[in-house]
């Protein structure tokens, strides 16, 4: 399973395990080429956030509710044999979502101690999209300029920030929104959310935001 219509999902320890298993049952649905890895604190994030035990050794992908025959191949997170460590397996792109600070930090310095950060760097290197979602506040300048390096080398640092104007009406909405901006930073066309249109009317009781 590759090819450049192939995508790359990692999942570290940061707050926001509800964006990621959204994006992959999107992928998914969508019929993409999914290549997924987890860290061990990533996993703990899903335990204490969905419930979800998901044993890195003994990866199932029916705990995150995805049918079988679907194009998703997991990877250890130590498994520097993977194709996704070698920048010679061709792909469309990388999110890490959620990325925790310590994984930002170990690509904006270059530190590969995990297939994470060498897949990233391979994205990096290679001059293929790469996005970073972030979940922590508040920042702090280390954090900032990390970002300002990411962003530099070539990322996109998109913050799991949901937007309002769509009148979210559950905690599902906000998860949508910021999966329909990754899908749309990956260029996958996508109708998650209501969006707004350049010619859309305000309602009585809706201003039109300002920008």
């Amino acid at each position: 399973m590759s090819g450049s219509g192939d995508l790359v999902l990692a999942m570290t320890g940061a707050s926001g395990a509800p964006y990621a298993v959204a994006l992959l049952r999107e992928l998914v649905r969508l019929g993409r080429n999914v290549h997924l890895t987890i860290s061990p604190s990533g996993a703990q994030v899903l335990r204490e956030e969905l419930g979800i035990d998901a044993a890195l050794d003994r990866f199932d992908p029916a705990l995150f509710g995805i049918p079988a025959g679907a194009r998703l191949l997991y990877h250890h997170h130590t498994d520097f044999k993977a194709g996704i460590a070698s920048g010679s397996f061709a792909t469309g792109g990388m999110v890490v979502a959620p990325c925790s600070m310590s994984t930002l930090a170990a690509v904006a310095h270059g530190l590969t101690t995990n297939l994470i950060t060498r897949a990233a760097d391979v994205h990096l290197k290679e001059r293929r999209r790469l996005i970073l979602v972030p979940r922590e506040t508040p920042l702090s300048l280390i954090h900032l300029e990390n970002m300002a390096a990411v962003t530099r080398a070539g990322a996109v640092v998109l913050p799991a920030m949901p937007g309002w104007y769509h009148r979210p009406q559950s905690l599902d909405d906000l998860v949508r929104f910021v999966v329909a901006r990754i899908c749309d930073q990956l260029g996958i066309a996508n109708d998650l959310v209501e969006r707004w249109g350049a010619d859309a009317e305000p309602g009585p009781d809706r201003e039109e935001p300002k920008r």
